[in-house]
């Protein structure tokens, strides 16, 4: 099992990479305000099996790699801080996009609500770089069971994700309508993602292998 303070540090990054503007969050927020928040959550159920699939794929596929290649942990730990880098520019970049400027949507009937949840995740480059490059970050070889690792922390950024996502969903509108007049709140918002993530990389890029 991870060590406390590596699971806190792990819980605290998924919190980081949830509150960043992604498909997913765009996705849930614009179905949520056109459908109602019943609708966000259905979309929310797709979502949470798509987390899970990659989550066990990635779980198998990282500790077969870490046993059989020696520097496949450098090697993930610098594809990790310069994709946390890349997501900070997306935050902070002239004329980014605030998941509050939503895209009109169609009523759907539920089951392609969830489908459509599914799909939006799935194909998410950021949800397979979650698991690909930034999980491994905080396995501790020394500690064994690196599958039971794996899935412990997998399993964190999964109830991270959808306890956060499920109160965007539940309270889109409000949300909204709040930043919508207050555009220098969504810029306030941004910078300080922007900044987070500038951050983890550093601190990614320059930690001792372990």
């Amino acid at each position: 099992m991870p060590g406390t303070g590596q699971w806190i540090a792990f819980a605290l990054v998924s919190l980081g990479m949830v509150l960043t503007p992604g498909p997913n969050m765009i996705y849930l927020i614009s179905r949520s305000i056109c459908q109602g928040p019943r609708a966000g959550l259905i979309s929310l159920g797709g979502v949470g099996v798509g987390f899970f699939i990659y989550m066990s794929m990635a779980a198998f596929g990282i500790t077969a790699l870490m046993m059989a290649v020696p520097y496949a942990y450098d090697a993930l730990r610098f594809g990790g801080a310069l994709y946390l880098l890349w997501l900070a520019w997306q935050a902070v970049r002239p004329g980014g996009r605030s998941p509050f400027q939503v895209k009109d949507l169609p009523v759907d009937p539920p089951i392609k609500l969830f489908l459509m949840g599914l799909m939006t995740n799935l194909l998410n480059p950021k949800a397979a770089m979650l698991y690909l490059s930034l999980l491994p970050q905080f396995i501790d070889p020394e500690r064994g069971h690196l599958l039971a690792q794996s899935f412990t922390l997998g399993l964190t950024q999964i109830i991270v994700s959808l306890s956060v996502n499920a109160c965007v969903a539940l309270a889109a509108g409000s949300i909204a309508a709040f930043m919508g007049g207050r555009p220098l709140w969504m810029l306030i918002q941004r910078y300080l993602m922007g900044t987070v993530l500038a951050s983890l990389a550093l601190r990614m890029a320059t930690e001792a292998r372990r």
